[in-house]
């Protein structure tokens, strides 16, 4: 069993060189957020495309960012961590890409073309402890 402060410690550069993470706190993780209007109304594989979409344009915007370079190493692979929630629909998702550039978090919003329809967001991998705040009062997408 951990330590209090061993669970709110940083990786050090041994566990980070060898890919793992000191503490459940400090996992790197990617936030995907849904439409739960659009998961209502369209087919549920356009939507899953959708969050797919937005979650390799921000890992591919930020590839060579050190927390991205961890979440995609060989070794992390096999157990990527990912936080897939839900807004109510277009305004939430607008007002929270609002919040995340003012706090200047790294995502993507995707918008779907021809339609310019804003569908989803994706942040860019990070320590969980570093932007959980910013999704908690959101739903897990079901």
């Amino acid at each position: 069993m951990e330590s209090s402060s061993a669970a709110n410690a940083t990786p050090d550069s041994a566990s980070v060189a060898q890919g793992t993470e000191s503490s459940a706190a400090d996992t790197v993780v990617q936030y995907v957020v849904l439409r739960r209007d659009l998961i209502d109304t369209w087919p549920l594989g356009s939507v899953v495309t959708q969050g797919c979409h937005a979650s390799v344009a921000a890992i591919w915007l930020h590839k060579d960012d050190p927390d991205t370079l961890l979440y995609c190493s060989p070794p992390n692979l096999d157990s990527m961590h990912k936080v897939t929630l839900e807004v109510k629909g277009e305004a939430q998702i607008l007002n929270l890409v609002d919040k995340l550039k003012a706090s200047g978090i790294a995502h993507k919003l995707w918008i779907e073309q021809p339609e310019n329809i804003p569908t989803c967001l994706a942040t860019k991998p990070y320590p969980k402890s570093s932007v959980s705040s910013f999704f908690k009062k959101l739903k897990l997408c079901k």
